[in-house]
């Protein structure tokens, strides 16, 4: 099976190619695509060399199995039925098709079986801090139904790609050699010693889209009415993405049921001795796989409602990893040519 990566040269395309050769993909060919800007770029993947062709509208995906694509919304739109017109599956990692009613939206631990159905060949990657969340929230869901969330997040620079990680380290450089920001174009406002309450753009009930993605992508991946709150805050850390939740269950749970659920799920890590300064944190999840969860404990405020803290790489759980786990769990289930 031959394997495609469009977007190949952006920092979730970069990781598709680490994360594929970590986990000893099965393919037998790997072809990479990107814009007119990183066509003829040469990257190594297991020893080999690859070039990066130019995506075009011809029949270069007619024997590709699986594409990954990480190139912005507007391309996925673009070039979906190129892509799959020839019974491609297409992974997408953008925000084009997540919430259309015949695309699946895939968590693989939460609802893997969801990708085999597919009428346009498309399955969707969720927006980052939603996998993170959903993962967490998936093994308390079947001790007892979870009828609302709050959420904090706090979001690093790598969410908004690359270049924006470059600039915040531009930033702190620019502090310390001048005392002065002057290079701010990644972000609304400078980032180095800041915190910013806003992620994409607003939306006229001035939640902001990525905090609207949280409402709706979680209802769609849990398959429930679960009402999510959010608020979505973008922080200096570079990388990995950490969340505060508060959550509200059917009927009471206790903190050890919740602790021994969580220790026992796919995909989660659990630390959480407070006591002793044991919690997770974006400089241990940094590069990890798993979605790390602590502070476990009763909700002050509401006798069903817990809270708790998690962190997770958001390029890898929240981007490439999340897309390659859906592609393995495709071929586990022969659903893919």
């Amino acid at each position: 099976m031959k394997v495609a990566i469009v977007g190949a040269s952006g920092a979730v395309g970069q990781e598709f190619l680490r994360i594929l050769a970590e986990r000893e993909f099965p393919m037998d060919d790997l072809v990479l695509f990107g814009s007119e800007r990183s066509a003829g770029r040469r990257y190594t993947y297991l020893g080999k060399e690859y070039e990066v062709k130019l995506l075009r509208h011809n029949d270069d995906f007619k024997d590709i199995g699986i594409a990954f694509t990480s190139a912005g919304a507007g391309t996925s739109q673009e070039f979906a039925e190129t892509i799959t017109r020839h019974g491609t599956v297409m992974i997408d990692n953008s925000s084009a098709f997540r919430m259309d009613g015949d695309v699946p939206l895939v968590v693989p631990e939460v609802n893997a079986a969801d990708a085999l159905v597919r009428p346009r060949g498309i399955i969707a990657n969720p927006n980052c801090t939603t996998i993170m969340m959903v993962v967490v929230l998936n093994p308390i869901e079947q001790l007892s139904h979870i009828r609302r969330v709050h959420v904090a997040s706090y979001q690093s620079a790598s969410g908004a790609g690359a270049a924006a990680m470059k600039e915040l380290e531009q930033q702190y450089r620019e502090l310390v050699e001048t005392g002065e920001v002057k290079t701010v174009e990644k972000f609304p406002h400078q980032l180095a010693y800041n915190v910013i309450p806003q992620i994409d753009r607003m939306t006229p009930n001035d939640y902001t889209k990525e905090e609207m993605k949280m409402f709706s992508e979680t209802r769609k991946i849990m398959h429930s009415e679960v009402r999510v709150s959010a608020t979505c805050v973008r922080v200096s850390s570079l990388r990995s993405h950490s969340e505060a939740v508060w959550l509200e269950t059917e009927r009471p749970l206790t903190v050890e049921q919740v602790r021994e659920a969580l220790k026992a799920a796919p995909g989660i890590r659990l630390e959480d001795d407070p006591q002793d300064y044991v919690y997770p944190m974006p400089l241990e999840s940094a590069g990890k796989d798993d979605v790390y969860v602590g502070r476990v404990r009763k909700d002050l405020a509401d006798d069903n409602g817990l809270t708790l803290w998690l962190t997770g790489d958001q390029i890898r759980k929240g981007a490439a990893l999340n897309a390659v786990q859906i592609a393995e769990y495709l071929i586990e289930s022969g659903s893919v040519k």
